[in-house]
């Protein structure tokens, strides 16, 4: 019937070209949109039926395109592109600006004194574990204790990191200080994110071809996708924790803001700068790099590329989901 939506668009690619820094934005816009922490498991599981259904040539009555698309991004907010396992909610994307606001709030609050530096620089880089394991790249699974020892490694290298800088800082001007926590984050990404997503070093990741023909595991995949993520993850720490610290400094000069104030208010203030920095941030940064990433296959593994050769020899390069 003419009425009803056609089973010929490609919901396997985002709605926008990915080729394009604009096209990516508008995606990310989508998958990391807060509103949808706020989503029902109902809600959920029928953007799921109807995302499954229609890649299965089944479209539900009445279905319009924009609804499908709709649909598809809900899925994909909540869903392993992978796995197609259903997220820990605080590990999704679009709950990375409510979270990171409020435990970058604090960091940026409660820097002045070791305990509270190692605090809440722990309950960052836990959190970011959590995000790291649950956007990993590819379907192998991690057994506990694997996961158990990344954990324990990256948390202690980034809060062993912020002690390192905050000693440094002491011997420098006061507003460096406020910097610390940015640069600890910076330099924890380095860490946490390649102990997270070890098994993918070790292992490689998936690679296809422009069909999603699975073509091998690629360790070299791996290690282009994690430098991309945590080129992405620094990125997005910039306007929330290294321009905070400015304005705050400048503020703190003025004669209205030396009246004692609360922890509450001082938290309210740069968590109100950081939200309003992170809703940009977060997508931004994650349209740098394609989510579907590529590379030569001259780049891949010897034993690999002779695989391919033998299996797909018209095949010049290969594609991978590079995680979030």
């Amino acid at each position: 019937m003419s009425g009803e939506l056609s089973l010929n668009i490609n919901i396997k690619e985002p709605r926008w070209d990915q080729g394009t820094f604009m096209g990516r934005a508008k995606h990310f816009f989508m998958v990391t949109d807060p509103r949808n922490v706020l989503l029902s498991s109902e809600t959920l599981e029928e953007a799921r039926v109807i995302v499954e259904n229609y890649r299965a040539g089944i479209a539900k009555p009445g279905l319009t395109e924009d609804e499908l698309w709709r649909a598809k991004y809900i899925y994909d907010s909540a869903f392993h592109p992978d796995t197609g396992e259903k997220m820990f909610v605080i590990g999704r994307m679009s709950a990375q600006v409510p979270m990171n606001m409020s435990i970058t709030g604090c960091m940026l609050t409660f820097y002045r004194t070791t305990p509270a530096v190692v605090f809440w620089q722990w309950v960052n880089q836990s959190f970011n574990a959590v995000v790291n394991y649950t956007n990993r790249s590819g379907d192998a699974p991690i057994t506990v204790n694997q996961l158990g020892a990344a954990y324990v490694s990256a948390t202690t290298g980034a809060v062993v990191t912020a002690l390192g800088l905050k000693s440094l800082a002491k011997r420098l001007p006061p507003i460096v200080s406020r910097f610390v926590p940015f640069a600890a984050v910076a330099a924890a990404n380095c860490i946490n994110i390649p102990f997270m997503r070890q098994r993918e070093l070790k292992y490689g990741i998936p690679v296809t071809d422009e069909n999603g023909n699975r073509l091998g595991e690629s360790a070299n995949a791996a290690k282009q996708a994690i430098i991309q993520v945590v080129v992405s993850r620094i990125g997005m720490a910039v306007p929330a924790m290294a321009i905070p610290p400015v304005i705050m400094n400048a503020l703190e000069k003025r004669a209205f803001m030396k009246v004692r104030e609360t922890c509450h208010a001082v938290v309210f203030k740069i968590s109100g700068l950081v939200f309003r920095d992170l809703v940009f941030a977060t997508p931004l940064c994650c349209a740098l790099f394609p989510q579907k990433s590529s590379m030569s296959v001259t780049s891949l593994e010897i034993d690999l590329q002779e695989r391919i050769q033998q299996s797909s020899p018209h095949t010049t390069t290969v594609y991978f989901n590079k995680g979030l």
